[in-house]
């Protein structure tokens, strides 16, 4: 199985064959098999991994209990390969690989239709006044209301977002981090499940 849970670190950049490669840094694993789920008992083939040990205990919620991960995510593929209590961590990967990485998004609150849709705006000239950057018109005569799914301002980011085809650049197996190629989403600290 190529699946692991990580941490977005940050960016950075690394230097490759006379070039500059920007890489983002994922804190990716050590995440523990916490359940192996079978078609038989639950309908369904899938692994439970869980990932960063809560220490302190008071902090241990009932629907934790036996559990004490902070994050925990199942993945459907690869199921039949680990045990439970099993250790999953960066030595699954190897530099060069080809991922797929997804997350949630930066929230940027509520945006108006410019920057959430990239209209154009009216004119900054001919009469327009204190009206630059309003979506215009937003129905027709018929029929008296507004379209279900017109592009209108609203609430932006905060969205499960997946980007395939990142390269794994380089891999410090002792710390657990993983240099991805290109950028992945969120913002620091953001939880990150790596698929290869």
């Amino acid at each position: 199985m190529k699946a692991i849970l990580g941490k977005k670190i940050g960016m950075t950049q690394i230097y490759r064959e006379g070039s500059v490669v920007p890489v983002t840094l994922v804190q990716a694993g050590p995440c523990k098999v916490l359940q192996i789920k079978t078609k038989e008992k639950d309908g369904y083939s899938a692994v439970q991994l869980g990932f960063e040990e809560i220490t302190k205990k008071h902090l241990i919620g009932k629907s934790q209990k036996g559990k004490e991960m902070r994050h925990i995510k199942e993945f459907r593929e690869g199921a039949e390969d680990l045990a439970l209590g099993n250790m999953v961590d960066v030595t699954i990967f190897s530099e060069g690989d080809t991922v797929k990485v997804s997350g949630i998004s930066k929230g940027k609150g509520f945006q108006g239709g410019v920057k959430r849709h990239g209209f154009s705006g009216r004119n900054a000239t001919h009469g327009v006044k204190h009206e630059e950057r309003t979506i215009g018109s937003t129905g027709s005569r018929f029929p008296q209301h507004v379209i279900k799914g017109r592009r209108m301002p609203g609430r932006m980011g905060t969205d499960r977002i997946s980007v395939k085809n990142l390269q794994i650049a380089k891999i410090d197996q002792e710390n657990h981090i993983l240099a991805i190629r290109g950028a992945v989403p969120g913002r620091k600290g953001t939880l990150l499940e790596i698929r290869g």
